[in-house]
């Protein structure tokens, strides 16, 4: 990336895309097309991950949000499972220093019960080292589901309401996005999927409502931050109404 690329993107992020999140779909796929294994795909997903982390950093985005594990993907093969698992460790283990001296700070979202114990321990130790930086949010998603998200953050106003903290007539919008997984980080701006589906896959609902949805045919080892960068220009030529009228967005409206 130029140096004027870079000067460029970081304007452009600041006027418009904080947040991006993205599902990280075609590991697989790319090692079968090369006669791989599945978990080479996986290691090479770890690399894309980093350029695109790299990438945001550069682009001025805020808020980086991966989809690594779904709850769902406890139903794969039980190798594969074993392999990703040790995989997170492995990554945070490299990744992770690294990602602290270029004032990354790193959040895990998910059901970390769900998680081994070793793998808990790492992820505690990882953003207890990155939790003073403040020039990327990059947070990852990892046994993570939307519909378990809604109902764990209901859980949580049921015992507020058990234990006398609050009225049910108290509940609104903003309280219940308040016990959701990425409060205080704001919704995403801009949803990107690789892997060449069209959908979300269960992957932040509550958080999607309005967020710009874009689906890219690359497989997520070959997504390179050039297609970031396109895809961020896009965005910003996009208007984004939220229920409103294109008049009054642009303030003719009379």
């Amino acid at each position: 990336m130029t140096e004027q690329a870079d000067k460029t993107g970081q304007q452009q992020g600041a006027k418009g895309v904080l947040h991006v999140a993205i599902v990280m779909d075609g590991n697989g796929r790319w090692a079968k097309r090369r006669r791989l294994p599945r978990h080479a795909g996986h290691r090479a997903g770890v690399k894309a991950a980093r350029r695109t982390v790299e990438a945001c950093v550069a682009l001025g985005i805020r808020t980086l949000t991966l989809f690594a594990f779904s709850s769902e993907n406890w139903g794969r093969p039980s190798a594969e499972v074993q392999q990703l698992m040790a995989l997170f460790i492995d990554a945070l283990n490299q990744q992770v220093p690294e990602l602290n001296e270029k004032g990354v700070r790193l959040t895990i979202i998910g059901d970390r019960e769900q998680l081994p114990a070793d793998l808990v321990r790492q992820i505690e130790e990882s953003e207890a080292m990155t939790a003073d930086n403040d020039r990327l949010n990059l947070v990852v998603a990892v046994a993570y589901g939307g519909r378990w998200d809604i109902v764990n953050a209901c859980k949580g106003l049921a015992r507020q309401v058990a234990d006398g903290e609050l009225s049910a007539g108290d509940i609104d919008e903003n309280r219940l996005a308040a016990q959701m997984q990425l409060a205080g980080l704001g919704d995403p701006d801009l949803f990107i999927r690789t892997g060449g589906d069209s959908r979300i896959s269960n992957f932040l609902l509550w958080n999607l409502a309005y967020t710009e949805l874009h689906f890219s045919a690359s497989l997520w080892p070959d997504f390179e931050p050039k297609e970031l960068e396109a895809v961020v220009g896009s965005f910003h030529g996009r208007e984004r109404r939220f229920g409103k009228t294109s008049a009054q967005v642009s303030g003719d409206y009379a």
